[in-house]
């Protein structure tokens, strides 16, 4: 029963998600947009490995974890470079 609703309250959160992503009017809005779904899939993959008590969600879990930061990280910089206000050495 509490997974149903986990499940509902993640895929609530992916809808919304995908709603930004489509209509944010900034490149930020649409990063935060895939971090929403991303951790959104994570939590249901988590709801699903303690439901089913099988341990090799875990792996997807971490390589989801891993791509997720580094696009985000990558995202970011582009939007920065972006917005002219790069973080490198002034002169």
């Amino acid at each position: 029963m509490i997974s149903a609703v986990a499940f509902g309250c993640f895929g609530l959160a992916g809808l919304c998600g995908a709603y930004r992503l489509l209509t944010g009017p900034e490149l930020a809005d649409r990063v935060i947009a895939l971090d929403v779904i991303l951790l959104s899939l994570m939590g249901a993959i988590t709801v699903a490995a303690a439901r089913s008590g099988d341990t090799t969600y875990l792996v997807a879990l971490v390589v989801l974890s891993i791509v997720g930061f580094t696009a985000t990280v990558a995202a970011s910089r582009f939007v920065e470079d972006e917005a002219g206000t790069s973080a490198g050495p002034s002169e």
